[in-house]
């Protein structure tokens, strides 16, 4: 069994930092690609950032230049640093793994973190 466990959200005001963390854990043989998603009320779940095994990281326009994501893979962790943060990117986020477990192996399936809610406001 698998599980994703997010961490680091709550309120902050405009033009403020958060950092998130999400840890896997559970029977896992790898872990392939990672990210963060997020949902905001009333808006379809959307990608926010990704980073696959070997560390290339991909971006969605909006948050390019202000958010970073990171993975410590022998924590089995993901990161997402994010500054500059504005009310639009209030939301709650998610986290998702490719992972394969002992069980699946080789094939990979998705995971996904229970999410954190992030709230920018002053």
């Amino acid at each position: 069994q698998v599980q994703l466990v997010e961490s680091g959200g709550g309120l902050v005001q405009p033009g403020g930092s958060l950092r998130l963390s999400c840890a896997a854990s559970g029977t896992i043989f790898s872990i392939n690609a990672m990210g963060w998603y997020r949902q905001a009320p009333g808006k379809e779940r959307e990608l926010v950032a990704g980073i696959t095994s070997g560390g290339s990281t991909n971006y969605t326009d909006y948050v390019k230049g202000r958010f970073a994501i990171s993975r410590d893979n022998a924590k089995n962790t993901v990161y997402l640093q994010m500054n500059s943060l504005k009310p639009e990117d209030t939301a709650v986020y998610y986290c998702n793994a490719d992972i394969r477990t002992w069980n699946s192996y080789p094939n990979y399936r998705p995971y996904w973190g229970q999410g954190t809610q992030v709230t920018v406001s002053s």
